[in-house]
């Protein structure tokens, strides 16, 4: 028979479980966002998906952003933005 320090024990494994579910699936959707930028910049610019991410990760370090954020600008916008631009410039010269 379950004691009530039992239930209280699955209660608190599942909240756990619930808030690790939570995180994991954040963390794939911003890895999404950034793999699209990935292709994004690879077909605009004509380059590795590896340059593009260093480019990303570049220009975000400049601003102090989060490359996902970045990333959801290559995204959404039409074209590159301008520090994503610069950086891969610098990487090419």
């Amino acid at each position: 028979m379950e004691t009530r320090t039992d239930v209280g024990a699955l209660e608190e494994r599942l909240a756990e479980v619930l808030r690790e579910n939570a995180q994991l699936r954040d963390v794939l959707a911003r890895r999404g966002v950034v793999e699209q930028a990935k292709g994004v910049l690879a077909e605009r610019h004509a380059l590795a998906p590896d340059e593009a991410l260093e480019a990303m990760a570049a220009a975000a370090a400049l601003m102090s952003r989060r490359v996902e954020h970045v990333a959801a600008e290559v995204v959404t916008m039409d074209r590159t933005p301008s520090l994503v631009a610069v950086e891969l410039e610098v990487a090419r010269s």
